[in-house]
This record gives C-alpha cells, sequence and structure tokens, in this order.
C-alpha cells in the first residue's frame, strides 16, 4: 500500500507564497497520476491540479496563473507551488495518488492533509 504525506502548509498574507510537497512510499509497482485538492469546512472537496507521469497537466480555474503543479518521478514526490495567495484559498489541501500494487491493480491513495490559511 501506499502512504502519502504532505508538507509546506503554513499561514501567510494574502498575495504570499508557500510550496506544497507529497512524498509517496510503500509498496507499489509505480505511481500514476498524482494531484492536489483542497477541502472547506462545509464544502465538497475540490480539484485543484494534476499531474500525469508523464507530464500532463490540468489545473482549476480559479488557480490557473498562479499555482504551478510539478513532480520528480525519481523521488515519488509532487509538488505545488502556490504564488498570488489570495483568503480564499484557505483550507486543507490534500495530495492524492494513482498507483499500481504489485499485484497489478490500481488503486488510489489520500494523504491526511496540510492546513493553508490566508490572512487578508
Amino acid at each position: 500500500q501506499v502512504q502519502l504525506k504532505e508538507s509546506g502548509g503554513g499561514l501567510v498574507q494574502a498575495g504570499g507564497s508557500l510550496r506544497l510537497s507529497c512524498a509517496a512510499s510503500g509498496s507499489f509497482v509505480s505511481i500514476n497520476t498524482m494531484g492536489w485538492y483542497r477541502q472547506v469546512p462545509g464544502k465538497e472537496r475540490e480539484l485543484v491540479a494534476t499531474i500525469s507521469r508523464g507530464g500532463t497537466i490540468n489545473y482549476a480555474d480559479f488557480v490557473k496563473g498562479r499555482f504551478t503543479i510539478s513532480r520528480d518521478n525519481a523521488k515519488n514526490t509532487v509538488y505545488l507551488q502556490m504564488n498570488g495567495l489570495k483568503p480564499e484559498d484557505t483550507a486543507v489541501y490534500c495530495c492524492k495518488a494513482g498507483f499500481q500494487t504489485i499485484y497489478a491493480s490500481l488503486r488510489d491513495a489520500w494523504g491526511q492533509g496540510t492546513q493553508v490559511s490566508v490572512s487578508s
């Protein structure tokens, strides 16, 4: 099974920047698409950005131009560089990874999340 551990969250002022990291560990053959999602209390979790193993990227419209997702396949790590943060970006940011087990099945793993708070 895969475990995901996020880091890099914190409290910043509007207009500030944060860089989130998510490292995958455990037993797997390969890590496929990785992504970042965020959740605000009382609302459903929403997609922020995803990146495939081959580098295909998708962004939510509300972060395009401000956030950049990247990954290091050798380290099984995905990053999210967040610039121009807004108070409405405040949320728990969770990492997701699709992976193939040693038994050739495809599964998803979720991290515990890291808090991002943006003050105005």
